[in-house]
Parts: C-alpha cells; sequence; structure tokens
C-alpha cells in the first residue's frame, strides 16, 4: 500500500502551480525535448553504465549477484542560498559528531555532565572499549561522513512549510560517492547544453578533496604518506566504488591478505618489495579488520592491524569504533551535541524520534504504529523497518510483537512527507519521493562537494530509496548563482 502523494513539497512546481525560479531554465529546456530524445539518451545512459560496470551487488539475488542502479535523467536542483544553509548545518553536525566520538573515547564529560545516558554509549554494540585512549590523528575519528537529509512537512503541517531534517548519519564506511561522481559525469555528456544554460557548481575535484583528507590523517612525521584503499572484494556491495576511488586518488586498491605487519608497522606487498602503509582508507567494519583483535574468524582484516593503530604508526578512515554516534539510538542526542560541545543551537533539526527503551514512548509506539516509521537502531539499507501507513495490519502485528520482545533495538519517527521530485517512470514524467545524501570531508577543514547523491524510491508512493531496495539516484546540482 503507497503513501499518499497530497500535500508533497514538490521540488519543481509550487502550490500555486507555477514552476519554482530554480527550476524554471531546466522546465523551459524540457519543454523544447522531443520525447523520443529523452528515450534515445535514457537508453545511452542505462547502456554506458553497463559498459563501465557501474553496478550494485544485491545479496540473496536469484537473479545474480548485480545489477544497475536506475539513473533518472531529471536532476534535483538545489538554490545556492539553500545550499549554503545545508553546508552550514552540515559542517556543524560533523564538528560536533567528531568531539562526542573523541569524548567518549577519553572523558566522557557529556555522559558526566547527564546529557546522553550512560547505557546508550556502554551498552552500545558499536562502542569499542579497546579504542578508549588510543590516539586518533587530529581527533578527527569520522574523516568521511554520509549525512542523509530529507525535505519534509511533519504531519498536519502545510506542503509549503516543508524543512530540511537530518534523517540518518553514516560515520562508519558511508557509501555512494561513485554514484555521485557518475552521474554528474553522465548528465555532462548527455546534455552538455543543459550546463551551458546555467551554472551548477562542480563535483569532479572530490577525488582531490578526498586524497588530500587522507593524507592530513597520516601519523605525525609523515611526509609523504602511502595511502591505500582497503576493499573486502570483488564480492562486496560496493566494490564498484571502492575501485573507483582508489583509481581517481590514484592509490593502491588492496584486500586484507595484500597486507602484513612487522615491526609495529603496516607493509603493502608490491612487486619491488614491502611499501610502507600510513593511511588506510578501510571499507570494513571493525569487527573484520584484525582477527587478533576481534572476530578470530575474519579472513578481510590484517593480522595485527590494532596493535599499529595503538601504536600510533597507521591511521584508518574512518576510526575503528566511530559507528557508536551514527547508532540510530544515538541519533536523538545530537542536537545536544552541538549544543554541548559548540554551544549552538542546531541548524538543522532532527526528525521528532521515540526510543522504544523509553517506557513512555513505547507505549506510544505502540498504540500509534499504523501511523510510524519504526527502525532498528543497528538497521541500514531500508532493512529491519516498518513504514506504517505502507503496511498491513499483520505486518503491522508481526513487528509489534518485535519491537515489544526487544524494545531497545528500536526507534520510532513520524511517517515523514518526503519531497517530491519529477521523475522519469514508465508512464512518462511522475513526481517520487527524494532524500540527499552529501558527503562530508574532516581535515584541517571541513569540506564537501556541492550537493550529494539524490536517492529517490522509483515505486509510486514509495519511501524507501535505498538501492539495495529498488531505489534510483539523481545527479544533483547546487546552482553556484
Amino acid at each position: 500500500m503507497p503513501v499518499s502523494l497530497d500535500n508533497i513539497f514538490n521540488e519543481l512546481a509550487a502550490a500555486s502551480g507555477g514552476v519554482r525560479a530554480h527550476y524554471a531554465t531546466f522546465q523551459d529546456w524540457l519543454r523544447e525535448m522531443p520525447a523520443e530524445l529523452i528515450a534515445q539518451k535514457r537508453a545511452e545512459a542505462d547502456s554506458a553504465f553497463h559498459r563501465y560496470g557501474i553496478t550494485f551487488a544485491v545479496y540473496g539475488e536469484e537473479a545474480g549477484t548485480e545489477r544497475l542502479i536506475p539513473f533518472d535523467i531529471v536532476p534535483r536542483i538545489i538554490p545556492a542560498a539553500e545550499w549554503h544553509m545545508l553546508e552550514r548545518g552540515l559542517r556543524q553536525r560533523v564538528a560536533a559528531l567528531n568531539a562526542f566520538i573523541h569524548d567518549i573515547y577519553s572523558e566522557q564529560a557529556i555522559v558526566k555532565a547527564g546529557h546522553v545516558p550512560a547505557e546508550q554509549i556502554l551498552g552500545n554494540s558499536q562502542f569499542r572499549p579497546e579504542m578508549r585512549d588510543v590516539p586518533v590523528r587530529n581527533h578527527l575519528y569520522s574523516l568521511i561522513a554520509g549525512i542523509d537529509i530529507v525535505r519534509a512537512a511533519l504531519p498536519g503541517r502545510d506542503a509549503e512549510s516543508a524543512a530540511y531534517y537530518v534523517l540518518e548519519d553514516n560515520l562508519r564506511v558511508p557509501s555512494g560517492v561513485s554514484y555521485m561522481l557518475e552521474n554528474r559525469r553522465m548528465m555532462m555528456r548527455l546534455f552538455p547544453e543543459l550546463f551551458a544554460r546555467q551554472g551548477v557548481a562542480p563535483v569532479e575535484h572530490y577525488p582531490d578533496m578526498l586524497l588530500d583528507t587522507l593524507r592530513q590523517a597520516a601519523p605525525a612525521g609523515i611526509d609523504d604518506p602511502t595511502v591505500v584503499v582497503l576493499t573486502p572484494g570483488a564480492y562486496n556491495s560496493a566494490y564498484f566504488e571502492h575501485a573507483f576511488l582508489a583509481q581517481q586518488m590514484g592509490v593502491e586498491l588492496v584486500e586484507g591478505q595484500d597486507m602484513f605487519v612487522a615491526d609495529d608497522t603496516v607493509y603493502m606487498r608490491t612487486t619491488q618489495g614491502p611499501r610502507r602503509v600510513d593511511v588506510i582508507y578501510r571499507r570494513i567494519d571493525d569487527d573484520f579488520l584484525d582477527p587478533l583483535a576481534f572476530r578470530a574468524d575474519s579472513a578481510l582484516g590484517v593480522r595485527g592491524l590494532f596493535s599499529v593503530v595503538r601504536a600510533g604508526r597507521v591511521s584508518l578512515a574512518n576510526a575503528i569504533g566511530t559507528g557508536v554516534a551514527d547508532d540510530k539510538s544515538v541519533y536523538p542526542y545530537v542536537p545536544e551535541m552541538i549544543r554541548f560541545y559548540l554551544s549552538e543551537e542546531p541548524i538543522i533539526a532532527n526528525v521528532p524520534t521515540y526510543l522504544c527503551r523509553k517506557s513512555a514512548d513505547l507505549s506510544y509506539v505502540l498504540a500509534n504504529m499504523a501511523d510510524l516509521v519504526v527502525k532498528e537502531t543497528h538497521g541500514a539499507g531500508g532493512y529491519g523497518m516498518l513504514v506504517g501507513p505502507a503496511s498491513t495490519a499483520a505486518e503491522i502485528e508481526a513487528f509489534r510483537e518485535r519491537v515489544k520482545a526487544a524494545p531497545d533495538k528500536y526507534i520510532a519517527q513520524p511517517t515523514l512527507a518526503l519531497s517530491a521530485c519529477p521523475t522519469f517512470v514508465e508512464s512518462g514524467i511522475a513526481p517520487r519521493h527524494i532524500d540527499l545524501r552529501p558527503f562530508v570531508l574532516s581535515g584541517k577543514e571541513v569540506r564537501m562537494a556541492p550537493g550529494g547523491l539524490t536517492r529517490v524510491a522509483l515505486k509510486a508512493g514509495s519511501l524507501v530509496v535505498n538501492s539495495s531496495q529498488g531505489g534510483g539516484t539523481k545527479d544533483t546540482w547546487v546552482l553556484d548563482r
């Protein structure tokens, strides 16, 4: 059962029926384009993505291990003033999150002050007590963050009152930036005249910014650090991205078996002999990084790696233990982190959230589950969640029993009327719900490519934009004036 598209903020058209000013140039161009030419360009994009191997692995599918992520040629356009506000809010949020992670692995001042319950940290499966007092360069635990943002009107509000909200923080191994870059490359190839008509801020420099950020994280005294990208291997769902980013940065793509530890140093095997590694952009979860320190059965990591991390002789991006700050049960406390560490009010608000571990919140959630989105605190990829208005009575009842059995593992939020953007579907152009994932890099300064990855729920009325759940992507244009 889809969610109604009534009273939804439309990114292109205002409630009055007119086209929003920042979409006017695109709308004029679209009216000039013959339908058959649009269809030809869409087919050309699909063919190119297949040819370049821009795919996404989906576990458990009988039809095959990889599929093409649907790409929509209608861009999501953001005016310059809106982006500047988002940029300020993202810088603020990531700075507070990094301060929080450093704090909980050192003084735990925010816990002692009573702003975050101790059990939310110490009892969290992503909290790594092994990281207490382990040196992290510049106290930056999350060098690469993907912050999921939605524009929506809260329930009962008019669509035009829609505001931006942070829906989720991704601080461990956020993915999707390769699709942001390839989407832009594809749009510039297919429609160069569009970019000539209006100024769109560039994103192509992201790999350079990423490499610079990683190099800045090298252990003290290393002037020319060796950076590598550590991948679980070709069968990982995001392997295309791992290989793509390594190639774009001009660094080696390695697996755990390609490295070893000796004399408190990590080395990479090369045809010229062992080479010291200083910074590892790891795309492997904490548990699998070092079988001596974490999961003994891991064949993906490097034996002894954590001992080199403890000695301060190699830097990981992102640091071990970062995941405690992107847990959904910690998310409600981020506004308080901003106040505590930065003495500022949040620029971008959180979505109102109910913590099912609290008895009053649990009672409300159980009684109103048909109107809420209920999520597992450790869930990802659109799994482990219930969208109440889009679920059957039987599905709601089954999920209610799951929540009652383990309330501390769930949170709930209002079902937001996510904004919609025109999208090419089989029936033509129709509105589909979207979100936005900007990628925030923390080094000597906090930087990001303008925009980010816009994900789109291709099924009519669906609020689930994740690629693993059938979602697609769009190019995101930030106007530079």
